[in-house]
């Protein structure tokens, strides 16, 4: 029985470092002393990731459709759109969208 409580409070303490080391804030408590809470998780951090790929591929797709131009463009879809699965999901992608549009419009007076 003893040996059970002790291994539920290592692996209660175990658990508790585990969340401190990936970060802690200090607070004080109702008897003055400073102890540490784990931080929260944050769905901040994955979400701005997510949108920096977003914008990252939507520059991308501006980037070409600028560069080759609507119709060569399309065409190249067109290749695409016949292929392989594969080929097909990335034709899906790069189809041209209106951002990717707005950004080709922009960047086009820049390329040649």
């Amino acid at each position: 029985m003893a040996h059970a409580d002790f291994e539920k409070r290592r692996r209660r303490i175990l658990r508790r470092h585990r969340r401190l080391s990936r970060g802690a804030e200090p607070y004080i408590d109702s008897t003055g002393l400073v102890t540490y809470r784990p931080r929260r998780a944050s769905l901040f951090a994955p979400l701005r990731g997510l949108l920096l790929i977003a914008v990252g591929f939507i520059g991308f797709k501006g980037l070409v459709l600028a560069h080759l131009g609507a119709p060569l463009y399309e065409e190249r879809l067109d290749l695409l759109r016949g292929g392989t699965v594969v080929e097909q999901a990335g034709a899906w992608a790069m189809q041209a969208d209106p951002a990717s549009v707005w950004v080709a419009a922009r960047i086009a007076p820049y390329i040649d």
